[in-house]
């Protein structure tokens, strides 16, 4: 019944496609109602809940298709590919997207280490680090019922919101990700504080001796453990988030030129090789050919 009420909810204010802000800090209501392939895109710290409809994401050939039994759960930037390749008038697509504030997840990470003791080892799947989905759970959805029905009410909103994120934030660590979302937010995770440094600076020049230094580790080390993570080398990682974030700012306007300088390219030719080589097309044919919703770019 939760889940039927927070369908409702989002259906009675997305009126239509893309983004819409609920006045609470980091989270959007979002519908699709076409069907868009996969695209480059770059998923900042997030939790993706489907309530209608199905969503696919992509990271290093691991293919992630959701819907409203499972939510996607992306603790640390990641580029991906993402579409809605079975929305359509039909059959809409309706969810949620909510940013991880790092401070926040960080400081719910530590008290709940100081409560329960160190994180244990976990044996998991290495190939799937970066993302992971999880059970929606009785915990997430009364959370989640809660954060959106203030939306009706301004001064609720204003009042309650940040504690309505910030229990949400608990349900979700609490939840089949937790240990995964606790991991990358824990005291110890330098891997992800690489991660977000990098992704707050694709415009300055990064080097992987620079990165390793920052986690604290040798390159071999920093190498090894940054793979495990992320399913990808240092370097093709940070090939991918310039060239996802520069594919994302061609599609929604943005001149090449532009988008190169923004992600860190000073050579436009070296930019130009680059992205056809993993696209397979010019970046001008692609921002021809790519004009998609800002959902899909989530």
């Amino acid at each position: 019944m939760s889940k039927a009420r927070i369908k409702q909810l989002i259906k009675d204010r997305a009126s239509q496609d893309g983004l819409m802000e609920t006045g609470i800090k980091g989270v959007r209501l979002f519908r699709a109602t076409q069907a868009i392939p996969c695209v480059p895109a770059v998923y900042e710290p997030s939790v993706v809940a489907i309530v209608s409809g199905t969503k696919e994401a992509v990271l290093d050939g691991q293919r992630y298709v959701y819907d409203d039994s499972q939510y996607l759960c992306c603790p640390m930037s990641m580029p991906v590919k993402a579409g809605t390749p079975s929305a359509s008038v039909d059959h809409p697509l309706y969810g949620v997207f909510i940013t991880l504030d790092q401070r926040v997840m960080a400081e719910l990470t530590l008290e709940m280490e100081n409560i329960r003791g160190v994180l244990p080892m976990v044996k998991s799947d290495l190939r799937a680090q970066g993302i992971r989905l999880a059970q929606w759970d009785a915990g997430f959805t009364d959370a989640l019922l809660r954060l959106l029905q203030l939306g009706a009410n301004q001064t609720d909103t204003e009042i309650l919101g940040e504690s309505r994120l910030r229990e949400i934030y608990y349900a979700i660590l609490q939840g089949e990700a937790g240990i995964f979302a606790q991991q990358a937010f824990g005291a110890g995770n330098q891997i992800a504080r690489s991660i977000a440094h990098v992704s707050s600076h694709l415009d300055k020049s990064i080097s992987i001796d620079d990165m390793a230094t920052r986690a604290g580790m040798s390159r071999a080390v920093f190498h090894r453990k940054f793979k495990k993570v992320t399913t990808m080398a240092p370097i093709q990682f940070v090939k991918s988030m310039r060239l996802n974030n520069a594919a994302m700012k061609i599609a929604s306007g943005m001149t090449v030129n532009e988008a190169a300088l923004d992600v860190g390219y000073v050579s436009p030719s070296q930019f130009s090789r680059e992205f056809k080589r993993m696209y397979g097309q010019s970046p001008r044919q692609w921002g021809d050919a790519q004009r998609f919703p800002a959902v899909v770019a989530q």
